[in-house]
C-alpha cells in the first residue's frame, strides 16, 4: 500500500511539473503548493488527478507509463478549471471525477492520433475541450451553481503594491494553474528562474511582446496588462522558444512571430467564446503552438528538438554536444580502399561534383609532392593508383556491373560514356553505392551476388569521364546511373596528422587510411549485461567504493547504472562512444565520461582523436547555469572540446579545452580483460581518482 501511495505521489507531482514543460519533484512540488492558496482549486485538481490515474491502472495501464505525468497533466488542468468555478462538496467532487476520467480519455485518444498521423504533441487541447463542456454542462446543473459556485478575492491588497506590468505578468502567470493572483505569480517566476532561466526569460519575453502589441492595436496598455489571457503568450514563448524548438536567437525570433500571431487570435477568440460564456482556456496556445511545430517539420527546420530533456538549457547542452560530436550521417561507408590515399574532389567539388551530382568523393594515390604520377606522367602505369585493388565500402547487393569501357590515355576522357566500368551496390539500409572509373574488364563479382564490406570488387583505373586514374564514388536513392546523389560519410579512418576520424567527409586535399578494427582492444570493451565494476573513488582526499552495473535500456542501448545515475554507452562502425548522462552526476560517471567520450577500435601509436563534451559534464552550479543560459544566443559559447590520443594499446590520455579556461587533463587505462583499470582527472578545483577493485 505503501509503494501505490508513492506511485500517486509521483503522478500528481510530475503532472505539475509537465504544464511549464519541466521534470522533476522540485518544481511540480511548489505549483502544487501554490495552487492550494485557494484550497477549492488546488484539492480539485488533485482529485482530478487521482481519478484519471485510478481509471488508467484500471484499465491495466502500467504505472511507470503514467507517472511521468505526461498523461496526468490535462486532466489536472481539467481539476483546476472545475475547483475556479466551484467550492468542494459532493456534487462538485463526483463532478470533478468524472471530468477527470473524461480528460484522460482524450488525452490518451487525441496523442495517439496526433503522434501517428501528425506526428504532433497532444499540448492541453483535451483540457480546452473537457473544460469547455464541463462549463458549458454545468450551466444546466442548477445545484452546483445555488450550493457551489463561490467568489474569489485573494490577496488583491498585492496589486497595488507592485508596478501594473508586474501585476498583470504575475496573475497571467499564476492563470496558467487558475491561481491569478499576485502571490502565486510571484511564487511561479522564481521557481522557473531557479529551475531554467530560459524559460524565465521566454516568459518574460512572451508576456511583454504580446501585452505591447495589444496595448498598441487597442490603444490601452493598461487593460492589456489586465487581461490574464496573456498567459497564452508566455505558454507559446517558452513551447516555442526553448521545448519544441532547440534554443536560439533563430528560435526566439521565431517564438515572438508566433506570440505576434497569436494576438489576433486570442482577441477573436474572446469575442466568440463570451457568447457561450466561456473562457478561451489555452486554445490561442494550442492552435498556435501546434500550427507552427507542424509547419517547421514539414519544411525540415533544423532547430527542432529531436529529444526534450527536461529544461531547454539540458536540450541546448544536448544538442550542441551532439551536432558536434556526431557530424557524419547514416549512409556510412568504409573507403573503398586499402593503403593511403588523397582526396582529388570532395564535395560540392570544383569540377564535376555540382547540382545534384554534389555528394560524391574522388580519390587518388600522391606522393609527398602531391604530384599522382611518376616519370612524366605520359602512361596510366605511370600513376600511383593505376590497377590499384578497389574495395566494397558497403555490405550489399550488386545490382549493376559495367565492365567493357575502355580505359582513357592519360588527359582525355570519354564524354560519351561518363561513369565508364560501374558497380552499382544496393545497402540494405535504402540507398545504393556508386563506385565508377574501374579499369577495363577488372571487375570480377556479377550482377545479383552478395559483396561484403572491404571484399575486392575490382582495379582503379580510368575509364568514362576521367583524365587520371581514380575512384568515385557517390550515394544515391535510386540506382539509375546518373541519379541525384544525397549525403553519406567515411567511418574510421585516419588523415595525414594521425587524427582519427570516427564519420567524416573528408575534405579536397586530405590524405586519408583506413583502420580496421583491433579484436583485443573490441573486446576490452565488449560489456556484459549485469557484468560490474568496483572503483575505488578518490575524491577531494575522501575515499569511497562505488560499482557500476551494465544495464540495458527498453530501446536496447545499454549503460552503466550506480543506483542514482545511468551512463549510456555503446559500439558503432568501429568506435565506442559514451552517448549521454541521465540522473545524479556522480563522481564514477562523469570521470568516465571524461576520460572515455568516445574510443577508436582500432590502435596505432600516436593515435589522436578529439570529442564534444557537454558543459553540464564539465561545469557545475552558477557557471553552468551563466554558460548554459548565453549559449543560446551563440551556440559558439558552449563549445566543450576534449583532445585525446594512445601513449599505449592501453592507455590514453586527454586535455579538455574551454574557453572559459576550465582545463582538465584525464588519463585512462583499460583493464588487462575487460573495461576500465585506472581514471584520473585533474583540472584546476578538482581531482578524481579511480581505481578497479574486486567487488
Amino acid at each position: 500500500m505503501l509503494t501505490t501511495g508513492k506511485e500517486y505521489i509521483k503522478a500528481i507531482i510530475n503532472s505539475y511539473s509537465e504544464i511549464f514543460f519541466l521534470h522533476g519533484y522540485l518544481p511540480g512540488i511548489v505549483l502544487l503548493l501554490s495552487t492550494l492558496i485557494n484550497p477549492n482549486v488546488g484539492l480539485s485538481g488533485i482529485i482530478c488527478v487521482l481519478s484519471a490515474y485510478i481509471f488508467a491502472r484500471f484499465i491495466g495501464m502500467n504505472k511507470d507509463f503514467l507517472n511521468s505525468g505526461f498523461y496526468t497533466y490535462n486532466p489536472l488542468l481539467v481539476g483546476l478549471s472545475i475547483g475556479y468555478l466551484f467550492k468542494l462538496n459532493f456534487l462538485t467532487i463526483f463532478f470533478i471525477a468524472t471530468a477527470g476520467v473524461l480528460a484522460f480519455v482524450i488525452t490518451f485518444t487525441l496523442f495517439n492520433i496526433c503522434s501517428y498521423y501528425l506526428r504532433l504533441p497532444v499540448l492541453s487541447l483535451p483540457f480546452v475541450l473537457v473544460s469547455s463542456m464541463a462549463y458549458l454542462a454545468s450551466s444546466k446543473y442548477s445545484n452546483l451553481f445555488v450550493n457551489s459556485f463561490y467568489p474569489h478575492s485573494f490577496f488583491q491588497f498585492l496589486e497595488n503594491k507592485f508596478p501594473l506590468w508586474l501585476t498583470g505578468l504575475s496573475k497571467s502567470l499564476g492563470a496558467i494553474l487558475f491561481s491569478p493572483h499576485v502571490l502565486s505569480g510571484l511564487f511561479f517566476l522564481c521557481v522557473l528562474a531557479y529551475i531554467s532561466r530560459i524559460i524565465f526569460f521566454l516568459s518574460l519575453l512572451g508576456y511583454f511582446v504580446g501585452t505591447s502589441i495589444i496595448g498598441i492595436l487597442s490603444g490601452s496598455f493598461y487593460q492589456a496588462f489586465q487581461d490574464i489571457n496573456a498567459f497564452n503568450f508566455i505558454l507559446i514563448a517558452i513551447a516555442l522558444g526553448g521545448v519544441f524548438l532547440v534554443p536560439s536567437p533563430k528560435s526566439y525570433f521565431m517564438a515572438m512571430l508566433a506570440v505576434a500571431v497569436s494576438t489576433f487570435l486570442l482577441e477573436s477568440a474572446k469575442t466568440f467564446w463570451v457568447v457561450y460564456g466561456l473562457p478561451v482556456f489555452t486554445l490561442p496556445f494550442n492552435v498556435i503552438s501546434l500550427s507552427f511545430v507542424y509547419v517547421l517539420r514539414l519544411v525540415g527546420y533544423p532547430y527542432l528538438t529531436k529529444f526534450y530533456r527536461g529544461t531547454p538549457e539540458k536540450t541546448l547542452d544536448y544538442y550542441l554536444s551532439y551536432l558536434l560530436r556526431f557530424r557524419g550521417t547514416q549512409r556510412t561507408l568504409a573507403l573503398p580502399f586499402a593503403g593511403t590515399w588523397t582526396v582529388w574532389q570532395g564535395m560540392n567539388g570544383q569540377w564535376t561534383h555540382k547540382g545534384p551530382w554534389r555528394y560524391a568523393v574522388d580519390f587518388v594515390i600522391s606522393d609527398e609532392e602531391g604530384q599522382t604520377y611518376k616519370a612524366q606522367g605520359i602512361n596510366l602505369e605511370d600513376y600511383y593508383c593505376f590497377k590499384k585493388p578497389v574495395l566494397s565500402p558497403v555490405c550489399g547487393r550488386v545490382i549493376k556491373v559495367i565492365n567493357d569501357v575502355p580505359d582513357n590515355p592519360p588527359g582525355t576522357t570519354d564524354k560519351e560514356r561518363n561513369w565508364g566500368n560501374t558497380v552499382i551496390i544496393y545497402d540494405e539500409r535504402g540507398f545504393y553505392v556508386v563506385v565508377s572509373h574501374f579499369l577495363q574488364n577488372s571487375i570480377k563479382i556479377k550482377e545479383g551476388e552478395w559483396v561484403e564490406r572491404g571484399q575486392p570488387l575490382g582495379l582503379c583505373g580510368n575509364s568514362g569521364y576521367s583524365p587520371q586514374p581514380h575512384i568515385h564514388i557517390q550515394v544515391q536513392l535510386t540506382p539509375e546511373l546518373g541519379a541525384p546523389t544525397v549525403p553519406f560519410s567515411f567511418v574510421q579512418y585516419v588523415n595525414q596528422d594521425q587524427v582519427y576520424n570516427a564519420n567524416q567527409v573528408p575534405q579536397a586535399g586530405e590524405r586519408v587510411t583506413p583502420l580496421y578494427p583491433d579484436k583485443a582492444l573490441e573486446a576490452k570493451l565488449s560489456f556484459l549485461l549485469d557484468e560490474e565494476m568496483t572503483f575505488e573513488v578518490i575524491e577531494t582526499g575522501k575515499k569511497k567504493k562505488e560499482t557500476l552495473k551494465v544495464k540495458m535500456a527498453p530501446d536496447g542501448t545499454f549503460y552503466f547504472d550506480n543506483g542514482k545515475g545511468k551512463l549510456f554507452f555503446g559500439k558503432w562502425e568501429g568506435t565506442f562512444y559514451i552517448y549521454r548522462i541521465e540522473g545524479k552526476i556522480s563522481p564514477t560517471l562523469k570521470a568516465l565520461f571524461l576520460s572515455l567520450p568516445r574510443l577508436p577500435l582500432s590502435y596505432t601509436k600516436g593515435l589522436a582523436f578529439k570529442d564534444y563534451l557537454p558543459m553540464e559534464i564539465v561545469f557545475e552550479g552558477v557557471r553552468k547555469a551563466v554558460i548554459n543560459f548565453a549559449s543560446s544566443f551563440s551556440h559558439s559559447l558552449g563549445k566543450v572540446e576534449g583532445h585525446y590520443y594512445f601513449i599505449s594499446p592501453d592507455e590514453i590520455k586527454g586535455e579538455i579545452k574551454s574557453m572559459y579556461n576550465k582545463d582538465i587533463v584525464t588519463y585512462l587505462k583499460l583493464h588487462p580483460f575487460r573495461g576500465v583499470e585506472e581514471i584520473k582527472i585533474i583540472g584546476k578545483k578538482e581531482r578524481i581518482i579511480l581505481r578497479r577493485r574486486e567487488a
